[in-house]
């Protein structure tokens, strides 16, 4: 018998196709994201009733736009059993696309047996209509299209699996395309399946007495897109309310994180140490074991950070935390507490000795360098360590201690380790109230200065003085500046005493002036952390003119170890400053690099000759002569002054002069005056000339 088709509902069967496809690709994404065993389960139940429903309704609705010159119609009960084909069918699809992974053996196995069930499916419902005599099937369009079944079935299992992570750039777009690829497949092999069908003439229909066909159609269609859609939306709606809690679960663990850890460089923060340090005594106690604290910060990190800026501060911070990782054990603890301040909770150890290795090993990795915007730069610690159960039994006492031992470490020359002894919380008072005085000696006047006189070393007249610092503390005392400047500088409140210490000495100069004495040359040191400062030339001009003192009067003296940190960098500063008026000194010639070509670099005005050299003279006879007049040869060379300070012997003076030293200071001539006592020495020279 002759057939013909419905274009409309062929139409609609493609459209049928399509939506299945597309919430086959949308819920094999949705379940294989799904970690709880029984939602995981409901939603495969649900979306192969939902996915089964709309394959099975595209083949009947296909079907029913097939049409014969006699009534047709579909046994109610067999096309039941065709729907509960195509919903096994699609468990098993979205159960194989859901798995983690799709190997090709399975991908080929399940494409066969999803392929068999769909071809079922199909002629389950073929079977529907109960032809009398029994539909004739052509062997080779029959065969051909089980094979489109099955290449389709495994196409389609490879192509959900492909596109479940939803992630991945363009999905959308994607899925919509497969869909669309997927629905003209499986129509395709409804149709080749239909092709394959020869209606006898003569032929009636068993059934054409049952469902009616217009009314099945639409009931299908309407039931079929409902179905599939509200499918969508819940399975979008479900996707939402998932990524917002998981949204709101992964804030949660941030917030969590940066309450806990570093966010600069995602070590342990201060909270996080004090919480192993308690669970570690708690730990200690039971076994017997102790454990060690060991605290340290960068030496000069501030240099570094006033010099180069706090990004690149930043970025020396986290490479150190880096490097600090890698000479801990796995066990260990190693956290930021702030700043530049480090500590390692060494736990399980067996003698104090351990945490000695472990801070010889900090110290050997990080003199190894630590390589930063394609450089390698040297950033060394100092360490301090305190042990558990001796040196404290809470957290505070043992950071506190740790703490004290580290700023022995530093007093005793930087970028070693030492271990808590009881006598430097002594000292670690002592440090804090020296710190907590500074702040206050500017503003109440606790700061004063002395001037030690320098002399000519041909003619013996007062060549000018060195500006010297001292503190008077109404309850701490005297104190010397070896007591008080190393504070200063690492706390930074040296930068301020410096500009203090100008600001003074050029009111001295004024006052001496007023009273007619002669013009004076003052020498004012610089220390490490004034000269990072990227304004201190202009300040210095400020006040020196605020002052109406002539920058010429003033000499600034800068060591020469400080000079060689970055002699470029040096050299810069002092073209500025002779360009500026001043006049600059290498203080401590001799006891650092010493290199030559720098100092030719740098073409200052004078040198000043270590007291160590001074010393010598007496010390070490004809080889401390030779070595002072070899340096004494060279800044005359390079047309310098030289100074010999320290000078506390006649016979050390007498070989200076023989020398042609320029100018001296020391003990012997002059130990260091009141502004009122330098004056009175300034007046009685005036008088005897």
């Amino acid at each position: 018998m002759q057939s013909t088709y419905n274009l409309g509902l062929v139409a609609v069967s493609l459209a049928v196709a399509t939506l299945a496809s597309y919430t086959a690709l949308d819920l094999a994404g949705r379940i294989s994201t799904m970690t709880r065993a029984h939602l995981r389960h409901l939603w495969l139940a649900g979306g192969a009733a939902a996915m089964g429903t709309g394959i099975w309704s595209m083949h009947f609705i296909a079907m029913l736009a097939f049409s014969l010159p006699i009534p047709l119609g579909y046994d109610f009960a067999i096309t039941g059993y065709s729907l509960g084909i195509g919903i096994v069918v699609s468990y098993f699809a979205l159960y194989q696309v859901a798995r983690p992974a799709l190997s090709v053996k399975r991908l080929v196995t399940g494409g066969v047996l999803m392929g068999f069930g769909i071809a079922g499916m199909h002629y389950t419902g073929m079977a529907a209509m109960q032809m009398q005599p029994d539909i004739h099937y052509r062997p080779s369009l029959f065969a051909a299209s089980i094979a489109v079944a099955i290449v389709v079935s495994i196409a389609a299992l490879w192509i959900a699996h492909t596109l479940r992570d939803a992630s991945q750039h363009r999905v959308l777009a994607k899925r919509i395309g497969a869909a669309g690829v997927m629905g003209l497949a499986i129509t395709g092999m409804h149709y080749t399946g239909m092709a394959a069908a020869d209606f006898l003439p003569g032929s009636i229909c068993g059934a054409a007495h049952g469902v009616n066909a217009h009314w099945l159609a639409t009931t299908i269609m309407l039931f079929t897109f409902v179905i599939l859609i509200v499918t969508l939306i819940l399975s979008r709606f479900d996707a939402r309310t998932t990524f917002l809690a998981g949204s709101v679960s992964s804030l949660n663990s941030q917030i969590v994180r940066l309450a806990t850890y570093d966010a600069l460089t995602d070590l342990p923060n201060r909270r996080t140490l004090n919480e192993r340090i308690e669970r570690a005594i708690v730990v200690s106690k039971l076994t017997g074991r102790s454990f060690a604290i060991l605290f340290m910060d960068i030496d000069g990190f501030k240099t570094i950070n006033d010099s180069l800026g706090h990004a690149y501060g930043d970025e020396v911070l986290k490479a150190f935390a880096h490097n600090l990782l890698q000479c801990v054990r796995g066990v260990d603890t190693v956290s930021r507490l702030g700043g530049d301040e480090f500590v390692v909770l060494a736990e399980n150890l067996h003698a104090p000795q351990d945490a000695a290795k472990m801070a010889d090993a900090v110290l050997d990795r990080m003199r190894k360098g630590i390589d930063l915007a394609n450089e390698t730069l040297q950033i060394m610690p100092s360490i301090g360590i305190a042990l558990y159960p001796q040196d404290g039994d809470s957290v505070d006492e043992l950071l506190k201690h740790a703490d004290a031992a580290m700023y022995e470490a530093k007093r005793g020359g930087r970028s070693a380790y030492r271990f808590f002894e009881a006598h430097m919380n002594e000292a670690a008072m002592r440090t804090l109230k020296i710190q907590s005085a500074l702040h206050d000696a500017l503003d109440r006047g606790y700061f004063s200065l002395h001037f030690q006189p320098k002399f000519r070393g041909d003619s013996g007249d007062v060549a000018g003085a060195e500006a010297l610092i001292r503190l008077n503390h109404p309850e701490l005392g005297a104190l010397a500046p070896m007591d008080f400047i190393p504070i200063a500088e690492r706390s930074g409140q040296i930068v301020q005493i410096g500009y203090w210490v100008l600001r003074e000495t050029c009111r001295h100069i004024s006052s001496w002036e007023a009273s007619g004495l002669p013009s004076t040359k003052i020498a004012i040191n610089l220390s490490p952390r004034q000269m990072a400062q990227p304004d201190l030339i202009e300040k210095m001009l400020d006040i020196v003119r605020s002052e109406n003192i002539d920058c010429s009067q003033i000499m600034f003296e800068i060591t020469e170890s400080v000079a060689m940190q970055d002699a470029a960098r040096t050299t810069d500063m002092i073209r500025e400053f002779q360009n500026s008026g001043f006049e600059i000194s290498i203080d401590d010639f001799g006891t650092g690099y010493s290199s030559l070509a720098y100092l030719q670099r740098f073409r200052v005005k004078q040198l000043k000759i270590d007291r160590f050299f001074t010393n010598g003279l007496d010390a070490h006879g004809h080889e401390g002569s030779a070595i002072v007049q070899a340096i004494i040869a060279l800044a005359h060379s390079l047309e310098m002054d030289v100074v010999a300070e320290g000078v506390e012997t006649a016979s050390q003076f007498d070989k200076l002069k023989d020398l042609q030293c320029d100018e001296m200071q020391g003990f012997l001539l002059g130990k260091p005056l009141t502004a009122d006592a330098f004056s009175e020495l300034l007046q009685d020279r005036m008088t005897a000339a």
